[in-house]
């Protein structure tokens, strides 16, 4: 490490590994974070794939080809070939995890200079299998960071079934923990998963999802982006982002169908995904005309979008793994100052309810969606701008961008400092953070 002009901070070589990069909209917290420390001074290097995600294409203006070195927002974008796939097959999905981990493993060493220490996005368990052959091939540590827990995640979203693959994964798992210098989950709740399977909390850092507040932001209501997209003079209940299993929007189509009398709701479903084109038959032959598919827009439009939302809709399906996940779209939601309507369990649940930013509901509930909508519908307009303060101020106190950006500087530094799996002094400020 060097130390940079004018601070005593030292300048690190840090590689991030992630099988998804900008410009695709998943993950974003690899290009962010890599970014942010490009920018306070730090060598960032990425290694990732050809841009493909969701369409299981690679996008315009890309092509595989052994590498590609591009640099975005300051970092280093190593590009190698993968097999790109997104669709239900877990044969399919497999062999996309299995290609980039091939290209990963044995390219990336000749590929990326040494850093001083390895980031590693997980899922899927692969990209993280790769990433420790690289922190042992070229002798420096890593940090492990765990995006969804596996195999639960497996079992959880219909890809397999509880069984001997199940077991070989957590074997796999249970090795890579030990390996991490460090180990940042999302939520508390997570945390205590890895508890329960043996993993010292000492190694464990939780740090939230963030939404880049120079993109999600309060804003006024564009009368003409209104009437573009039919969101004027409706109770628009807005769901954004990954439209597939986990997220069961069936209920929402359900819980529309109890509300089809009611003439001011609307349901807004902005996004893509595996599950989009059932929904919309579900839609049509429930003959709804108070569900609207408005595409996938980039996150730029989305506070323009928000705007208009009177109600900001979270669900994910009854499942015990998820009740102790923190779908990113919380921090944008609440960045944006709407009120929520969450359909789930756990940790996200309690935060909003302790926080006052919303209404929540049972998930898999379409009775008790409905009946929540009806709560937000009947409210002031001055509850529920209140409501949306509160979740702007929750926002700002736990999952500004800076604040976690510095967490993760400083614990890198700690990391290679030698001064233990975990900061001590980083304790304060993680014990503050929500499950």
């Amino acid at each position: 490490m060097k130390r940079r002009s004018g601070t005593d901070s030292p300048r690190m070589r840090l590689l991030f590994l992630s099988m998804h990069y900008r410009p695709e909209p998943c993950d974003t917290r690899t290009s962010e974070l890599a970014a942010a420390l490009a920018a306070k001074g730090h060598q960032s290097t990425a290694l990732t794939s050809f841009p493909n995600y969701p369409y299981g294409r690679v996008y315009d203006g890309y092509r595989q080809r052994p590498w590609r070195v591009e640099t975005i927002d300051g970092v280093k974008v190593i590009r190698v070939p993968m097999f790109p796939d997104h669709s239900r097959s877990a044969k399919r999905r497999a062999l996309s995890y299995l290609s980039f981990w091939a290209s990963a493993s044995s390219l990336g060493p000749a590929l990326a200079r040494r850093p001083d220490l390895l980031w590693i996005h997980h899922p899927p368990l692969t990209t993280a299998v790769a990433g420790a052959w690289l922190a042992r091939l070229m002798r420096v540590p890593f940090v492990l960071e765990i995006q969804d827990i596996w195999p639960e995640t497996l079992v959880s979203s219909g890809m397999v079934r509880e069984g001997r693959l199940t077991q070989a994964v957590s074997r796999v798992c249970r090795s890579l923990y030990r390996r991490a210098g460090a180990i940042v989950v999302t939520s508390t709740g997570m945390a205590d998963n890895l508890a329960r399977k043996g993993v010292p909390e000492s190694k464990v850092h939780v740090l939230p999802q963030w939404a880049d507040e120079e993109i999600y932001r309060p804003l006024p209501r564009d009368e003409e982006f209104g009437e573009r997209f039919g969101l004027k003079r409706a109770f628009n209940v807005m769901f954004a982002g990954n439209i597939g299993a986990a997220q069961n929007l069936e209920t929402m189509v359900q819980a529309a169908a109890l509300l089809r009398n009611e003439p001011d709701v609307r349901f807004v479903v902005l996004g893509d995904g595996l599950e989009l084109a059932r929904l919309r038959q579900m839609v049509d032959g429930l003959g709804l005309e108070n569900v609207s598919f408005l595409g996938q827009h980039p996150k730029e439009s989305m506070p323009m979008f928000f705007a208009w939302a009177d109600a900001l809709l979270l669900h994910l399906r009854d499942d015990p793994l998820f009740s102790i996940m923190v779908p990113n779209k919380v921090q944008a939601y609440m960045a944006c100052g709407r009120p929520l309507l969450c359909a789930m369990k756990g940790d996200a649940a309690a935060f909003i309810a302790q926080s006052e930013a919303g209404v929540v509901t049972s998930p898999e509930d379409p009775r008790a969606m409905a009946d929540g909508v009806l709560r937000l519908k009947s409210a002031s307009i001055e509850e529920r701008e209140r409501m949306g303060a509160q979740g702007r101020r929750a926002f700002e106190r736990l999952f500004a961008k800076e604040v976690l950006v510095d967490r993760y500087e400083a614990l890198f530094h700690s990391l290679l400092a030698g001064k233990g799996s975990v900061a001590r002094s980083l304790a304060a400020a993680e014990s503050q953070t929500v499950g």
